[in-house]
C-alpha cells in the first residue's frame, strides 16, 4: 500500500510518502511554520511525490489530521487531500493529531500512560490520554491544564505535544515527574503509517473542532431572511 500523508493541523507543514510493502517511508519533508501553509503545501507535496518516485495514481490512500489543531491551517490540509482523493479517484482518511502525537510512544512498548496535550492557549490545552497500549483512557476534550493533569492515571507517564511542558509545570510535586516530550507537530512519518493501519470511513474526512472559532458573526448584525 502506498499512502500520502499530509499535515497543516498545528506548528508545521509536512508530507511523506509511504510504502508498506517495502516498510518504509520513501519521501517525506517537514516545514515548521504556524502561518502560510496555504502557500507552502502543494510545492511541497509535488516535491515529496518526486522524491518518492511516486505518481498520484499510484497511491492506495490520503492520509491527512484532522485536528485538533489551527482552524486555518486544518482547512488546508484537509482540502487538498480531498482534491488530490478526488482526482486521484483514490480514499481520504482522516487522522486525530492527538493520535499522531502519541503514536511513536505507543509502538516504543514503554509501558507508560501517554497524555498528547496541544496548546490551546488561555490555560487550556487539547488533550487525550490513551492506555500504554494504545486504547483510549480519556477522549478527546478541551480543558483547563489542571484538568488535564488530573484525567491521568497514576503511575508512569510520558507528556507529548506543544502543551506538554504546561501540563508539566503542573504536575504534582509528591508524584512521580512524567517524561517531557515538547514537539510542534506530529512526526508526519507516523500520521502516514497510521494512514495505512486505519479502516476506511466510506465518507470524506472533515475538520475535529473541540471549540468554536474565535472570530463569530454577531448576531445583532444579522438581517432578517425574507
Amino acid at each position: 500500500m502506498r499512502v500520502l500523508a499530509i499535515d497543516t493541523a498545528l506548528g508545521a507543514c509536512a508530507a511523506a510518502v509511504l510504502d508498506s510493502r517495502a516498510g518504509a517511508i520513501v519521501a517525506s519533508e517537514s516545514q515548521g511554520m504556524v502561518r502560510g501553509h496555504a502557500e507552502a503545501l502543494m510545492p511541497l507535496i509535488a516535491r515529496v511525490m518526486d522524491a518518492g518516485r511516486c505518481e498520484f495514481g499510484d497511491l492506495d490512500r490520503i492520509a491527512v489530521t484532522v485536528g485538533p489543531g489551527s482552524f486555518t491551517g486544518l482547512r488546508v490540509g484537509i482540502a487538498a487531500a480531498r482534491g488530490i482523493a478526488l482526482a486521484a479517484g483514490k480514499p481520504a482518511i482522516g487522522l486525530s493529531t492527538l493520535s499522531a502525537l502519541a503514536a511513536p510512544h505507543v509502538a516504543a512498548r514503554a509501558n507508560q500512560v501517554i497524555l498528547a496535550a496541544i496548546d490551546a492557549r488561555n490555560e487550556q490545552v487539547y488533550f487525550q490520554v490513551f492506555a500504554p497500549n494504545g486504547t483510549t483512557i480519556v477522549t478527546p476534550r478541551l480543558d483547563r491544564i489542571r484538568a488535564a493533569v488530573v484525567a491521568v492515571p497514576v503511575g508512569p507517564a510520558v507528556i507529548t505535544g506543544s502543551g506538554a511542558e504546561l501540563v508539566a509545570a503542573y504536575w504534582p510535586t509528591r508524584s512521580v515527574m512524567p517524561r517531557v516530550e515538547a514537539v510542534a507537530a506530529p512526526d508526519i512519518g507516523w500520521v502516514a503509517r497510521l494512514g495505512a493501519a486505519a479502516q476506511e470511513e466510506g465518507a470524506p474526512p472533515k475538520p475535529l473542532y473541540l471549540r468554536r472559532p474565535d472570530a463569530r458573526p454577531q448576531d445583532a448584525g444579522r438581517l432578517p431572511r425574507r
